[in-house]
């Protein structure tokens, strides 16, 4: 349990670790481009925002002036009506005065009409002087209102400009604009970072590979010659040497000889797949030949650096053949003079080979023996009609799968489990054998080095090794 949740959070570690790289690279080469594209970008903007708002504390500043205008004739008009309604007052209280019981009994009549008409325009007078007070002080009352938002506008701008004046780097500049301009397309990257190996190995395992298994399996050959015969394996294997056999294998797996053999340097296995020998370490091979008439020689051979490889001796007789993947080769053994045939059988006109990327396979002919390696021994299925007409059938890791005879119908099917394949410890397709026929395979797949470090450049190397049937 312990290990499993220790697991877990070094995947979690790791992918949170990329994905902090992801968003640093990607934001550091944007704004460089930026940055190359603009160099004056940030002064130039910077230089515009500060004559925008400079532009507009102006204008809040003469507005804060023209309300102060207003205020003061809001003032001046209130103080005038107050005045008015004073002066009305007094009047109207002296004329009150003059009025008593004497001039109403005994004065002129004209001089008391005139009283009465002066009270009541002066009576009328105040009250319009009134009136206007509670209109004049509501405006007095929203003006000066209007007058604190422009100061509070004018002290906001000023804050904006101090802080334009203070410039940010050119590295913060470009960043923040490498960040509002590419965020949206960060997540994008990321969400594919995180779910998009899932989403794809499950179109893959539940989209992809049934549809494959479902198609015509392909045969090489119709013919079903004599089945090459197959040692077993183990660590060192003695080969031996007949009047006038050659041997070619590579320098690595050379353990001892007999003396007496004549040796010297070949420099590729074969000259007509050039790319092929280098590919697979078929280059600089010790050839050994037995030029004694009437006696043999022996030579053993094993993998002295790695303990886990063991070797196998392919007999193909002549007329027969099988299908190899030339990486797992150590060496061939060859009669005198007899070149070593290689047939090279190119499968572009299927569909079932642009999807697995299986272009080419390689058949050897006989007469002729391999020396063939797999980790942890080599295995040979023979495949045999079974009682009822009932077509053998049997399925191999296909990581595993050293050869077959090329009479065998042969299919990539899909991994037995989806788990399996989505912790990369099973390909997505096994290898299908159909009918009479034998196929080699090793004990247990190579190590996959796609958990190691520059396991990216390995997967792509062996795609290439795949597309060209190595």
């Amino acid at each position: 349990m312990y290990l499993l949740l220790a697991k877990l959070v070094a995947w979690l570690v790791e992918k949170l670790g990329v994905a902090v790289l992801i968003v640093v690279l990607s934001l550091g080469a944007y704004a460089m481009w930026l940055f190359i594209r603009d160099q004056q970008g940030a002064e130039q903007q910077r230089m515009e925002s500060l004559s925008r708002l400079e532009r507009e504390r102006d204008r809040l500043i003469a507005l804060k002036g023209e309300i102060a205008a207003r205020v003061e004739a809001l003032r001046a008009d209130l103080a005038v009506q107050q005045q008015r309604v004073e002066r009305a007052e007094k009047v109207l209280s002296m004329l009150k005065e003059l009025e008593s019981w004497w001039d109403r009994l005994f004065g002129g009549s004209d001089q008391q009409t005139a009283n009465r008409e002066q009270a009541a325009r002066v009576a009328a007078m105040r009250a319009e002087a009134a009136g206007k007070l509670p209109e004049l002080q509501r405006l007095l009352t929203h003006t000066a209102w209007e007058a604190e938002g422009a100061q509070a506008s004018i002290a906001r701008i000023e804050s904006e400009m101090e802080i334009v004046r203070k410039t940010r780097s050119a590295v913060a500049h470009y960043v923040s604009a490498a960040w509002d301009r590419s965020k949206g397309y960060l997540a994008l990257a990321l969400g594919l970072y995180f779910f998009g190996p899932s989403l794809w190995k499950l179109f893959l395992y539940y989209g992809l590979a049934p549809w494959v298994g479902r198609g015509r399996p392909l045969r090489l050959s119709t013919e079903s010659p004599a089945f090459p015969a197959v040692s077993e394996s183990h660590v060192s294997v003695d080969v031996p040497l007949w009047p006038g056999e050659i041997l070619r294998v590579k320098e690595q797996f050379l353990q001892a000889s007999d003396e007496g053999l004549t040796r010297r340097t070949r420099f590729l296995l074969d000259w007509r797949i050039p790319f092929t020998s280098l590919a697979c370490g078929l280059s600089e091979l010790v050839e050994m030949r037995n030029g004694v008439a009437g006696s043999d020689y022996r030579v053993t051979l094993s993998n002295a650096d790695d303990p886990h490889l063991e070797l196998a001796v392919i007999e193909v007789p002549a007329g027969s053949s099988i299908i190899l993947r030339p990486r797992f080769l150590a060496g061939v053994v060859t009669p005198a003079e007899e070149p070593l045939r290689i047939a090279r059988r190119w499968v572009l006109d299927r569909w079932l080979s642009w999807i697995t990327l299986q272009f080419r396979f390689f058949e050897f002919k006989g007469p002729c023996r391999l020396v063939v390696t797999g980790s942890r021994g080599i295995r040979a299925e023979n495949l045999a009609e079974r009682e009822g007409n009932v077509r053998a059938a049997r399925r191999t890791n296909q990581d595993a799968t050293i050869g077959f005879t090329p009479n065998l119908e042969y299919l990539p099917v899909r991994a037995e489990t989806f788990w399996g394949f989505f912790r990369d410890m099973n390909p997505l397709f096994d290898d299908l054998f159909v009918g009479p026929g034998l196929f080699l395979c090793q004990e247990t797949s190579v190590p996959d080095e796609r958990g190691k470090p520059g396991r990216f450049w390995s997967s792509v190397w062996n795609g290439v090794l795949k597309v060209f049937g190595l």
